[in-house]
Order: structure tokens, then C-alpha cells, then sequence
């Protein structure tokens, strides 16, 4: 089972940063890389979850997105997928440090076909670096908007 973990600095404080995660509007799409208007669609949600299909034609996954603002942490568990299989998913912990939040990324994917053990053989490899500076640029767009 692939998996990563990274941290990423943000001057954004604990409750900017989980307002960026747990905002399913329109607005999304452009926020976010890996997410094209084709493959997003929210499908139900509550005060503290929300049920979605992200992600792009390459990849996309219905996920179930809990979080705890209390605790500063953010679940997304996937339900389906065209390449992870389940126990594959997201954790985030948003800790104050430095005027802003410092942000625990962990990954965790479970290939379901081909293509996904082939993108999930990276991820031990690269998966941090690369993934950590795509995420700190969304960080960084939200800084400055």
C-alpha cells in the first residue's frame, strides 16, 4: 500500500486553511489543480462532511470528507474510484506554528487497476516532493487572494 507524508507551511491561520478544504462551491475547480469541472460534483453534505467526486479524466475518486475543526483535522477516505480501492485517502492535522498553520499531509492509496499500482508505485518515490509543492501552491494562491 503506497503511502507519503509531508508537512507544508502556510502564513493562513488553522481555520483559513480548513475553510480552503471544506469549501465545495464552484469556486473549487479553480482553487485546486487535480480538480476539472467534468469531475466534480457534489453529491450531499452536513456540517461537518461532505460526500464529492473529484479529480480530472486521468484520475478521479468519489470521497467522503469529514473534518473537526475543534481538533484541526481533515479525512477524505475514498468510496470509489477508476484507480484507488478502498482504505486509500487523505489525512490532514492544521497545527498553529509560525503566525500561520503548519499543515501534515498523509496519503495512503490502495491500487485498483493497472494504471493506479503504476501511479502508486511513485509515491514512495516522489509522491512528497511532488505533491508537497503542488500543495503549497494552492497555499500560496490563497495566501494571496
Amino acid at each position: 500500500m503506497p503511502s507519503t507524508h509531508f508537512t507544508v507551511h502556510t502564513t493562513l491561520s488553522p481555520s483559513e486553511v480548513l475553510t480552503l478544504f471544506t469549501d465545495f462551491g464552484p469556486d473549487r475547480v479553480n482553487r485546486w489543480p487535480n480538480i476539472d469541472a467534468a469531475h466534480f460534483q457534489v453529491h450531499d453534505q452536513g456540517p461537518d462532511w461532505a460526500e464529492v467526486t473529484e479529480g480530472t479524466a486521468m484520475g478521479w475518486e468519489r470521497e467522503r470528507y469529514t473534518w473537526d475543526a475543534a481538533a484541526g483535522t481533515v479525512a477524505i477516505e475514498t468510496l470509489d474510484s477508476n484507480l484507488w480501492g478502498p482504505g486509500s485517502g487523505w489525512r490532514y492535522r492544521l497545527a498553529p506554528a509560525g503566525g500561520g498553520t503548519d499543515v501534515e499531509v498523509t496519503l495512503t492509496r490502495v491500487p485498483r487497476t493497472v494504471k493506479g499500482r503504476l501511479i502508486g508505485a511513485l509515491i514512495p518515490i516522489a509522491g512528497s516532493r511532488a505533491l508537497g509543492r503542488q500543495f503549497a501552491s494552492v497555499l500560496r494562491k490563497a495566501e494571496s487572494a
